[in-house]
């Protein structure tokens, strides 16, 4: 067992001033760069990322003290690229849809926020015209922005620190990979007491004056316009619309009517029975922290949502923090080697099992199996841009037991996942397609063909614990209205 790390070992550098150094000490803060502010500086910039949001915002927050202690202006910037792996359409649009919530929350700080856009993203061209006196951001443990970090710090010559904003317990301090939830619930929830406490969302006390010539994109038109080899196959959904406001709507719908069902309602995918939160969770359009508050409170006001509550902070918590130190850790979180030895050893002793079924991948996409309650799940995936957690766990172990190998099989639910979900592209999904088709954070089970000891799920047992003939009704009468009857926030 490991220890868990409560020293933190971010260093400022030398020369860095007294109160800089003390800042440094917050376990969440990852110094890519270190040293002392740029004296000539003029701003502070906040290079927003994966926390989009202008409340609750630890990488923010950390940045409006750094601020108003250099009494300089700051500026939070977002990078509109156009190559985001694996992005379409439908993802952007939700993205965007968060800008006004954005801007009006910073402006309610004294913070300006500015957009640029292919081909006028550049960092070290805004942070050069902002001025920038230090650089702040937020840290994302997938493998392409964890990269963008890193190259970003090789090149700049004024400090670069990240800040891990989007968990509740900073990751570093679980030092190592997790075999599973019942090994990082305890660690987890032992930091709860130090780390789950409110925001304090200081204002930033100077103002900042946008140069007449300081180029920005507007926040209103459509950011991919005019972007060449932009995928636009994949259209947005009306399901869920974007933004910090819309998710605290859905939060406060969630813990002053749903929570009090939620044991009973959240693993029934025809009803509106969870949080369905996660595509705020994923753009950061609303913090783990700011939802587990909420939740808490709730529960502290009503003593009978106590069981709801930690059922919900399981899932929010445990399960979804397992999932970032799976990132975090495995390199190859989104492939078959992510396996354990035992998952391998029976992967290979069943290989060459028959499959009764096999599909395409269009196939599959167009939900064209002989599995209703398969193809019901991947409509909602492709028609609302979310699946329910019940169901995504079905869908990913059929897919499994459809296509000729386990490699093939984790390469088109990832891929379906990336393209539909508005959560794809996320530790959380990667995580899930790992424990259906892989094992992964499971233990072995009864060995059976095709499966080997990888846990089963059949369309009988799963329809049996949920009124899977409404579900299906439901799904069905979505296919290709490209929006959901059944209205999300």
């Amino acid at each position: 067992m490991e220890k868990v790390k409560t020293e933190p070992t971010a260093d400022a550098g030398a020369d860095a001033p007294e109160w800089l150094a003390k800042l440094a000490q917050d376990a969440r803060i990852t110094i890519r760069r270190g040293g002392t502010p740029d004296p000539h500086g003029k701003t502070v910039v906040y290079w927003m990322q994966r926390a989009q949001r202008g409340v609750d915002n630890h990488a923010l927050n950390l940045a409006v003290s750094i601020a108003n202690e250099l009494k300089l202006p700051l500026v939070v910037y977002f990078a509109g690229i156009s190559n985001f792996p694996h992005a379409n359409l439908r993802h952007y649009v939700f993205l965007q849809q968060g800008f006004p919530d954005i801007e009006a929350d910073l402006a309610r700080r004294n913070i300006s926020f500015v957009m640029r856009r292919a081909p006028h993203e550049s960092h070290e061209r805004f942070l050069h015209d902002a001025g920038a006196a230090i650089c702040i951001g937020d840290e994302n443990p997938m493998r392409a922005p964890e990269s963008w970090r890193k190259h970003l710090a090789a090149r700049l010559s004024i400090p670069f620190w990240t800040v891990d904003t989007d968990v509740i317990i900073p990751s570093k301090l679980i030092e190592k990979a997790q075999f599973g939830a019942f090994t990082i619930r305890p660690r987890l929830y032992k930091l709860l007491p130090e780390y789950l406490v409110p925001y304090e969302n200081p204002h930033a006390a100077v103002e900042w004056t946008r140069p007449k010539s300081f180029h920005a994109d507007s926040l209103t038109e459509d950011m991919t316009r005019g972007w060449k080899d932009f995928d636009r196959t994949v259209g947005p959904v009306d399901a869920f619309h974007g933004g910090t406001h819309a998710a605290l709507e859905r939060l406060h719908l969630f813990t002053s009517k749903l929570l009090a069902h939620y044991d009973s309602d959240r693993n029934k995918p025809e009803l509106d029975g969870t949080s369905a939160l996660s595509p705020y969770l994923h753009y950061g359009h609303i913090g783990p922290q700011t939802i587990a508050l909420a939740v808490a409170r709730a529960a502290q006001a009503d003593a009978s949502l106590q069981p709801a509550k930690e059922s919900y902070f399981n899932e929010l918590i445990a399960w979804r923090e397992l999932a970032v130190n799976f990132v975090r850790y495995n390199p190859h979180y989104d492939s078959h080697e992510a396996a354990e030895e035992w998952a391998k050893k029976s992967i290979a002793e069943h290989a060459r099992d028959e499959r009764e079924h096999l599909y395409t991948l269009k196939q599959l996409e167009a939900a064209e199996t002989y599995d209703e309650l398969w193809n019901a799940a991947q409509i909602q995936m492709v028609e609302q841009g979310w699946m329910h957690n019940h169901m995504r766990m079905y869908w990913a172990k059929k897919i499994l037991e459809w296509t000729p190998d386990v490699q093939t099989a984790m390469k088109f639910s990832i891929y379906l996942n990336d393209r539909y979900f508005l959560d794809g592209r996320d530790p959380n999904g990667y995580a899930g397609c790992a424990w259906s088709i892989l094992g992964k954070f499971d233990r072995p089970w009864f060995d059976r063909p095709v499966f080997g000891k990888i846990r089963y799920m059949s369309g009988e047992s799963t329809g049996r614990k949920f009124n899977s003939k409404l579900y299906i009704q439901q799904m069905q009468a979505l296919r290709g209205q490209g929006q959901g009857a059944l209205q999300l926030g």
